[in-house]
């Protein structure tokens, strides 16, 4: 009997974790290699769970493709690993046992890391190296990605008519990280082909058996499960799963009763686990019929209403807006800063933006002051988010910290590395970029968090991406504006430009994306401010005759702040006439300078309108 015909007539035992078990000998290395140069460790653990009743021995091959290998420099022997694996499996399988080729997802929180072609490509080598050694089937596992799962199960499909076993991970029980509910998604694999959908790692028995109460029983393909022994404790500098398997035992015989008709065990199963199993639900006639409880939906309550002010990418598409960044001080001293946020308000800008320590250097948190200016002056701020400085659990929790707070408008960026600020030695975290951020951040709009649970009610953030024209390739910059409206930005804040010819190239490289785009503008302070700007800054080349102004104007700070102002005026002037959004960058907590421009910005903004309504015409 072939595995397929096997999976219609028996409830089968899976394996359990074969990594466990080698962690647990001491070794702590790339599992898959083992295959070449420990074959009789991994032969010794195969045999462990053929004894323990396991009828479906999968490979050592869980992280066996190139993508993954890459990383101790194996990525060349692809072949030889998974060749070595099969052949072990199968010394160890006996008559009546199968094996399968096990090929695990390659993606996490960051979609974007690897792009779908790299993994097609990195799947079918592996794919191809378990087929040419004549697998009973395969079993594709541990896949958080569903985008990635159902592209791999079509190529898998196309290539083999042997029995693929699909099965998703998640984060929170009954739903996947995207939000997608686990009878959505395994209904979709089923429709893609796999002969049996199920789920594995992550969760505990307790959470698996509560995720396979929602899931009706499939029409063409079969249920499997494989859960965690427990949540892991962590003892000593290592991680351990303590669950005793009695408990395994019986929670075997609920997702039997659930329908699972494969069952095997994750992350910290052992052969004792497997054979509590065995003991309880193999042979086991399958379960034929199922009723799945009606549940209320969790209704996503929208926190928006008609009576909120509009997010400044609306108020850009309309007509002209204004924002200023004032950076939160480096120093505890913090009247400068409230002075310059009333002022900006009074001025009528349409928000303050606040940097999420720029450069790499602390200030006073930018979440803090803007709640602070937001109650005391009714200022509208920006907050920019930088995934330097949080891993996912922060960003999740800062994101709804925000939320709560009614600071609705934000700006997502990856953050300049710690190496170049004041702390070289600290860590930058970056478990997202900007792209994965702006990615999250419109998750939840949806009302679903980072690991795809009901938030019970929907974030109404507007999210801007930043948007550097200082570049050799302006094209290739244009190319990640476009990247990032995929994954959700509603418009661009752009690093300061420095000259008009500068603004009519990004005028015209740009002009086909949909999305506002806030021009940025610094003025100038000093000869020295000027010489820095051009020769330290990445990126910012200022024009000969603008370092000759500032040159000229000397150590006299009011007439250097009068030509930076006038030079910041003239860019303004090209500006106006190409793009609504103009964004000002205080210089030194100079807001006075700032304050001056917007009301220069109005005037001429006026002007223009004025002239629209006589009918004159603007070039």
């Amino acid at each position: 009997m072939d595995l397929g015909q096997a999976f219609k007539h028996h409830t089968l035992i899976g394996d359990g974790a074969m990594g466990t078990l080698l962690y647990s000998y001491g070794i702590d290395r790339c599992f898959e290699e083992l295959n070449l140069s420990h074959s009789e460790e991994v032969l010794n653990v195969h045999r462990a769970y053929v004894n323990a009743g396991a009828d479906v021995i999968q490979t050592n091959t869980y992280g066996a493709n190139y993508i993954k290998l890459e990383r101790y420099g194996l990525q060349d022997q692809v072949k030889e690993i998974n060749t070595a694996a099969v052949k072990l499996a199968k010394q160890a399988a006996s008559a009546g046992q199968y094996v399968v080729g096990t090929i695990g997802g390659v993606r996490g929180a960051r979609k974007q890391a690897i792009s779908i072609e790299e993994i097609k490509r990195s799947f079918r080598e592996q794919l191809y190296c378990l087929l040419f050694e004549k697998v009973d089937g395969l079993l594709l596992e541990t896949f958080y990605d569903l985008e990635e799962l159902t592209t791999v199960l079509k190529i898998a499909r196309k290539e083999t008519e042997l029995p693929i076993i699909a099965q998703v991970s998640m984060h929170e029980a009954g739903v996947l990280q995207d939000g997608t509910p686990l009878p959505d998604a395994l209904k979709q694999l089923e429709e893609l082909g796999a002969d049996v959908v199920g789920v594995n790692c992550r969760l505990g028995p307790y959470h698996t058996i509560q995720s396979l109460e929602d899931v009706p029983l499939p029409e063409k393909a079969v249920l499997s499960a494989y859960p965690n022994a427990s949540l892991p404790a962590y003892q000593d500098g290592r991680l351990i799963y303590p669950t005793d398997p009695t408990y395994f035992q019986k929670s075997a015989q609920s997702l039997y009763e659930q329908g699972a008709r494969l069952i095997g065990g994750c992350c910290g199963t052992t052969p004792e686990h497997i054979e509590a199993i065995a003991a309880r639900v193999k042979g086991n006639p399958p379960i034929q019929d199922k009723v799945v409880p009606i549940k209320e939906k969790n209704e996503v309550r929208l926190s928006r209403t008609k009576n909120d002010r509009p997010h400044l990418h609306e108020k850009a598409k309309k007509g002209r807006s204004i924002i200023v960044e004032l950076d939160p001080p480096k120093k505890l001293k913090t009247e400068r800063f409230l002075e310059g946020a009333k002022a900006l308000h009074e001025a009528g800008v349409d928000s303050v933006t606040l940097a999420d320590n720029s450069l790499a250097s602390p200030r006073i948190s930018n979440t803090a002051m803007a709640s602070l200016i937001k109650q005391k002056y009714d200022v509208d701020p920006l907050v920019h988010i930088a995934c330097r400085d949080r891993n996912l659990l922060g960003l999740q929790s800062h994101l709804m910290g925000l939320h709560t707070l009614g600071i609705r408008q934000l700006l997502a960026v990856t953050g300049d590395p710690t190496k170049l600020g004041d702390f070289p030695g600290a860590t930058s975290v970056y478990d997202l970029n900007s792209f994965d951020l702006i990615h999250y951040i419109k998750q939840m709009n949806k009302g679903i968090s980072f690991s795809g649970k009901n938030l019970g009610e929907s974030t109404s953030f507007s999210v801007a991406a930043a948007f550097n024209p200082n570049v050799r390739n302006l094209n290739r910059a244009v190319g990640r504006m476009e990247k990032k409206i995929k994954y959700g930005a509603d418009y661009f804040i752009s690093q300061p430009v420095f000259n008009e010819k500068q603004i009519l190239e990004v005028y015209q490289a740009t002009k086909h994306i949909d999305a506002p785009i806030y021009i940025g503008i610094m003025p100038l302070t000093s000869a020295r401010n000027a010489e820095f700007l051009h020769n330290e800054v990445p990126g910012i080349t200022l024009a000969p005759e603008i370092l000759e102004k500032m040159e000229l104007a000397g150590s006299d700070r009011e007439q250097a702040q009068a030509e930076g102002l006038s030079i910041s005026k003239s860019l303004i002037d090209t500006a106006l006439d190409l793009f609504n959004g103009i964004y000002l960058i205080t210089p030194f907590l100079r807001y006075e300078m700032t304050v001056e421009l917007t009301h220069y910005i109005q005037k001429q903004t006026a002007e223009q309108e004025r002239k629209i309504s006589n009918g004159i015409h603007i070039v």
